[in-house]
């Protein structure tokens, strides 16, 4: 049976995470989402794929420059190395990146970044070019203000990247309350997601 990327879904073992330059400069531009809120989602994010095992390349542009380091959070959950860019804007343009990538075999890439549309959009964009199928998780993203994000969508889907959010992909990968990480893919939900928080808070209680 031929598989069509369009269709195939997300899975442990088909996908790698890039989680481009969130890093605390960059985070204080953030105008398109509440900085709680965004936090909450990258956290998610990055719970989501620790639980399951899947790896993940996490790359900074300028760290020790006014773009600041990437949250300690991230590289807390993931522990991952942090790939330093020399320069580059675009990420994929950067050969430890692509190579990080590259090395994991897997042809599906889960991407955030700050800011979208830049940060995100341009890697995204040059995957796709290169073959590979990119999931853009937007509420894990952010950029100056709502038109800005707005703008990026359209070029994004122009360009076959699939728009997603983290919880999407949390339920995409789960596939099953009965999988092996049904019950940790369930509390993550439960930590990161206050209505469904509220949901299974009230589901323990009975």
């Amino acid at each position: 049976m031929t598989i069509n990327k369009h269709s195939e879904f997300l899975t442990p073992d088909n996908a790698v995470l890039a989680m481009i330059d969130h890093q605390t400069g960059l985070m204080s531009c953030v105008g398109d989402e509440y900085p709680t809120v965004l936090k909450n989602n990258i956290l998610g994010l990055c719970n989501t794929v620790k639980e399951v095992g899947m790896p993940s390349v996490i790359t900074a542009s300028l760290p020790q420059g006014p773009n600041g380091p990437v949250m300690p959070e991230i590289v807390d959950i993931l522990q991952s190395h942090v790939i330093e860019r020399e320069g580059q804007i675009n990420a994929w343009d950067s050969n430890a990146f692509t190579d990080a990538i590259k090395s994991t075999g897997r042809k599906k890439i889960i991407m955030a970044g700050i800011v979208t549309d830049v940060c995100l959009l341009f890697p995204a964009l040059s995957a796709v070019a290169e073959g590979y199928d990119v999931y853009a998780v937007i509420d894990a993203s952010g950029t100056w203000n709502k038109t800005v994000q707005e703008v990026t969508i359209h070029r994004l889907t122009q360009a076959g990247v699939k728009l997603t959010t983290w919880a999407s992909v949390l339920a995409e990968i789960m596939n099953d309350w009965r999988s092996p990480h049904g019950e940790v893919l369930g509390q993550v939900l439960t930590n990161h997601t206050a209505p469904y928080g509220y949901v299974m808070n009230s589901h323990f209680s009975k």
